[in-house]
């Protein structure tokens, strides 16, 4: 049997790779060492002198040079967890070294999260729950609520999250408006999405849902004016990444605009300084980056690992794989 060993975070292992799933995957390899950190694994890097596997989540370690020169057998990273940014180094790609990844898995949540706030909020959800906490009363419903019928939501970015997003929200009759500068109009169109400007997304979308990587490029690319353009009664759901937003110029527009409603499971910085006004606004709905995996959700990702495992032993392409021209244009 191939050798491979677990190497990540402990207080998530369990989470990741609950019981029923370690039990299958020690049917398939052998399992060269109790599970153990990034940090465990540098003080003795000997023990991976015959693996060939290493199976990973948060936490992961590196995989560089100094890990590599103890490793001649290395093959393939699990990685049960998203973006593999951190731990493909240059040498890892040089030696052939596989890695797949669980972000798909990951995403999965988040997407849910995102269609959960964007029904709430086309009901104008936030909205009533401000004004029956400040009234103490059931206000009236006026017939101007949105709902999801015919309605227009906007997704910056197609990306993983994006496009899971987007097939959630298939069974809904609603429009989907589409800011990606990397997506064509011919996959626009397979797609059944209307391409768009950022500006003329915000101006026309009734719940715009932000979706994109946090990249060099990215940081702060949603600014005040684009909050300004924003329907009446609109709602913008971060579930991204903060520091895509400049924060003080939203801040500031939420302060003009009570009747827009921002939906925040990422800030930055995260959490917010104690005296933001992300606190204090009405109009702001802060959640702990809860979108992603949590609890039994993490399993998801240890699941997708395990059925990659099976497909590499069996000689099949794996499903999750992570290719080194892949990985460049996502850096």
């Amino acid at each position: 049997m191939k050798k491979a060993i677990f190497v990540m975070n402990q207080d998530t292992f369990e989470l990741v790779y609950p019981s029923f799933i370690r039990e299958e995957i020690n049917n398939l390899v052998n399992i060269a060492a109790e599970p153990m950190t990034q940090a465990e694994l540098r003080q003795d890097l000997s023990i991976l002198q015959d693996v060939e596997i290493i199976i990973t989540g948060w936490g992961a370690p590196a995989i560089d040079q100094a890990l590599l020169d103890h490793a001649p057998q290395l093959q393939l990273i699990l990685y049960g967890a998203g973006s593999i940014k951190a731990i493909a180094k240059d040498e890892a790609w040089e030696k052939g070294i596989r890695f797949t990844t669980a972000v798909v898995a990951n995403g999965q949540p988040v997407a849910e999260f995102t269609l959960s706030q964007i029904l709430f909020c086309l009901k104008n959800g936030w909205q009533f729950v401000r004004e029956i906490e400040s009234s103490r009363q059931f206000p009236p419903k006026p017939f101007a609520v949105q709902g999801a019928f015919k309605s227009k939501v906007g997704l910056i970015s197609l990306s993983t999250v994006g496009r899971r997003t987007l097939e959630l929200l298939r069974p809904f009759d609603i429009e989907i408006l589409t800011y990606d500068p990397f997506v064509t109009k011919e996959e626009a169109q397979q797609l059944g999405v209307t391409l768009c400007s950022l500006e003329e997304l915000f101006r026309q979308a009734d719940v715009v849902s932000l979706h994109t990587p946090l990249l060099p490029q990215t940081i702060g690319m949603i600014k005040k004016e684009h909050f300004q353009l924003m329907k009446q009664g609109a709602s913008f759901i971060n579930t991204a990444r903060g520091a895509i937003v400049r924060e003080q110029e939203m801040i500031k527009v939420l302060e003009e605009r009570t009747d827009i409603t921002a939906v925040l499971d990422v800030t930055d910085p995260e959490p917010p300084e104690a005296d933001s006004l992300l606190y204090q606004l009405k109009n702001v709905v802060i959640t702990p980056h809860l979108a992603g995996s949590e609890g039994a959700e993490c399993a998801r990702m240890g699941a997708y690992m395990l059925e990659e495992l099976k497909r590499y032993l069996q000689g099949e392409p794996l499903k999750w794989e992570v290719t080194q021209q892949q990985f460049v244009n996502m850096a």
